[in-house]
């Protein structure tokens, strides 16, 4: 044997047995819990060996480095990988106790990955597609703080393991889209291609040719052995090395090394088994107990984790050294925070909307409150699901992000508003931007899965959601949301603001800004709205969730109006004619339940008038208002789809008036 194949062999050894230490603590951890996926970690081994070895930009000594590769384990179902790299390479905070504990209550090791558990944890994924789509947010990011700060401080890849099941969701048709017409060239997808689906082969579902699909949307492929680590390399070294996104498909064996198991559904969501694990570790000569590993293989893990901390103190340096505005406006954008004096140019707006009184469709108080935001919040980057000009999302001076082109604020996302929500999640994610874009409201359908993994992990993303209620019209009940109020508010950690007129709705702006730890959404008309606040506020009162907008006048108040949106201009309809009838009414402004209910007792009371005759108006279906109306309460609003028809006729024809409110009032005294 010459040196260079002895070499050659050693190093073949090396990986072989750093590799089984994944595998191993996989399925260990698995049979200890008695539950999870250990034939994904077993057949991918040899790739995040590779990967986490060879090429990936990261000190485990420091996590959270702004400037690291980012990894994204789409796949979420084999989370031992990502636990188990996370020990191997000496990341603080996961220990072995932790990997012992796997899927246990209060441990940091969950049954998917969910972000901010635990070190290495770049986004929750489970639901199969999210991980590749968040990704393409997170490369996309990459590119646009580089065009803004320079590669010396922004120079970094993406890499997803994605399974089998994640290419064949919807959404990762969408964000392969979006990421080959906008060139990601550092992202790149690692493809397990193990023909395994829980049901069974892959063949008994699909056969679809994935590198033909993945090229038809501008992405480089190509196909290896995923257990020869050095076609592996290579792959990953091309990979690197060209200005488009690249798919790596990496044919493996599911539960590589389980005789009896591998390549078989059996190893994909179940224990191995004490039997086949020990035959397991018979056939690939593996002697050490559960949970131990060989010294020599961990040493050389955690010299793989160690490797990055020259290129993280060299960029430190690069940041320490660079010119005083450029260090600040990155730092500035990275925190997260909103700068000094950001809401300065909003309250003068504020105070013209009070002089002026427009009526205006809120979501074109949408886009004026954005003329006053997006200049003074350099990190806010807005979009749509091609609806730009329904949306009102984008402002004069905002540049569009085009292929190879990134210095701009604004993103066509195309008809894909899966993958929009979910590239918002990733661009929040990798942080330094504050992601809004737009779509209508009944189109959260689509959406939905990705906000529900934003209010899952905390993070800020505003849905700009126009059309939304039957007062859009003539486009008919396929386009006017009921449910959908009512479905976003069941959502925990979601804040859905319904503003009322163009003051409230530049309020809702400042308080959706302000919301670091989840997605809000903003609920906007097509219809004009007349303005009802009439007077300047020291404080801001749609911080409070609700509040009283008119109180009852010429005595005890005997009737509570509760209202959001357009219909508020309803409630204060009735509130006139009840008024007039000598029955002291009030009217309350309700553009946030989630805000209202976090305040004290005493307030929320006050707000709602104790012992009085409560009525709730709503273009919506009914869902939740029993919390704020009581059992004696009533409500005005939709128990059914609507219909096409110009916008005051549907009003009108399904009694959502003022007329109807001041009845159930009356009713009730």
């Amino acid at each position: 044997m010459t040196h260079q194949s002895a070499a050659t062999a050693v190093a073949a050894a090396a990986h072989a047995e750093m590799a089984n230490c994944i595998r191993f603590l996989a399925a260990d951890a698995v049979q200890a819990a008695k539950s999870g996926h250990p034939g994904m970690p077993m057949g991918m081994a040899d790739v995040a060996t590779v990967l986490f070895t060879r090429f990936l930009k990261f000190d485990a000594a420091d996590p959270a480095w702004a400037d690291r590769d980012r990894f994204v384990l789409s796949a979420g179902h084999g989370s031992m990988l990502l636990y188990a790299l996370a020990y191997l390479t000496g990341m603080p905070g996961m220990d072995m106790e932790d990997l012992r504990a796997f899927r246990q209550l209060g441990s940091k090791t969950a049954g998917h990955p969910e972000y901010g558990h635990a070190p290495g944890i770049e986004v929750t994924t489970g639901p199969l597609g999210q991980g590749i789509a968040t990704a393409v947010g997170m490369a996309l990011a990459e590119r646009m703080a580089a065009a803004r700060h320079g590669d010396a401080l922004v120079d970094h890849h993406t890499y997803v393991i994605a399974g089998d099941g994640c290419l064949m969701e919807g959404i990762s048709q969408e964000a392969i889209s979006l990421a080959g017409h906008l060139k990601l060239g550092k992202l790149i997808v690692l493809w397990d291609d193990n023909s395994i689906s829980i049901d069974g082969a892959t063949d008994l579902s699909t056969s679809d040719d994935n590198l033909a699909r993945f090229e038809a949307s501008g992405w480089e492929t190509c196909r290896v052995d995923g257990h020869d680590p050095e076609a592996v390399a290579a792959a990953i070294a091309a990979a690197r090395d060209t200005d488009r996104p690249t798919l790596i498909a990496c044919k493996t064996v599911i539960g590589f090394g389980a005789p009896n198991k591998q390549g078989t559904a059996a190893t994909h969501g179940a224990p191995l088994g004490d039997d086949e694990i020990a035959a397991t570790r018979e056939a690939l000569g593996w002697t050490h107990g559960p949970f131990e590993l060989p010294e020599s293989a961990l040493a050389a893990w955690r010299a793989a984790g160690a490797r990055g901390a020259t290129n993280r103190a060299a960029w430190q340096n690069r940041l320490d050294t660079t010119d005083g505005s450029v260090r600040d406006a990155f730092q500035s954008t990275l925190s997260g925070d909103l700068p000094e004096g950001w809401d300065t140019p909003l309250k003068a707006h504020i105070a013209g909307l009070i002089a002026d009184a427009p009526t205006v469709a809120t979501r074109v108080a949408s886009q004026k409150a954005l003329e006053a935001l997006v200049p003074a919040i350099p990190a806010m980057v807005g979009g749509s699901a091609d609806l730009t000009g329904s949306n009102n999302t984008r402002i004069g001076g905002m540049t569009p992000v085009k292929p190879g082109d990134y210095a701009g604020a604004y993103i066509h996302y195309g008809v894909r508003e899966h993958g929009m929500a979910a590239a918002m999640n990733g661009l929040a994610l990798h942080g330094g931007f504050i992601p809004y874009g737009g779509t209508f409201l009944v189109f959260a359908d689509y959406s939905r899965p990705s906000i529900r993994l934003a209010a899952l992990m905390g993070v800020r993303a505003i849905h700009v959601m126009t059309h939304d209620s039957i007062g859009l019209g003539e486009d008919g009940p396929t386009h006017q949301p009921i449910e959908h109020l009512a479905s976003l508010r069941a959502m925990p950690n979601v804040k859905v603001f319904r503003p009322a007129d163009a003051v409230e709705t530049a309020e809702c702006w400042a308080l959706a800004l302000q919301n670091k730890g989840g997605p809000s959404v903003l609920a906007l008309s097509r219809q004009g709205l007349p303005t009802l606040r009439k007077a300047e506020s020291e404080d801001m009162p749609s911080a409070r969730g609700a509040y009283v907008l008119a109180e009852a006048e010429g005595g005890a108040r005997q009737v509570t109006l509760l209202a959001t949106g357009s219909e508020v201009m309803l409630a204060v309809a009735a509130r006139d004619t009840l008024q007039g009838e000598g029955i002291p009414t009030a009217v309350v402004s309700m553009p946030c339940w989630e805000v209202f209910a976090e305040q004290d007792g005493a307030y929320r009371e006050s707000v709602l008038g104790a012992g009085t005759v409560r009525v709730a108006v709503e273009a919506a279906c009914g869902m939740g208002w029993d919390r704020w109306i009581g059992d004696g309460g009533a409500f005005v609003g939709m128990d059914g789809f609507g219909a096409s028809a110009p916008a005051p006729k549907l009003y009108q024809h399904f009694g959502i008036t003022a007329d109807a409110l001041v009845a159930a009032a009356k009713a009730r005294l």
